[in-house]
């Protein structure tokens, strides 16, 4: 499974983070071009390929891949 997040997309409203039901993302700790803290596959292996961070992202930011 790979998880992308377009950093330039992400404007920080951590929908991802709070509908993941496998808790999968955190806040990043680098700020992008926005200024904004985006959020980060930390626990990319518990991903389990529903793809609710996908479908849910309102800048469409996020890309989920099985592999």
């Amino acid at each position: 499974m790979e998880i992308r997040i377009d950093e330039k997309l992400c404007k920080g409203c951590y929908i991802c983070i709070n509908f993941c039901p496998r808790k999968v993302f955190t806040i990043s700790n680098e700020l992008n071009d926005k200024g904004i803290y985006p959020s980060k596959p930390e626990k990319a292996e518990l991903c389990t390929y529903c793809r609710i961070c996908e479908f849910m992202c309102p800048d469409q930011a996020i890309v989920v891949i099985k592999k």
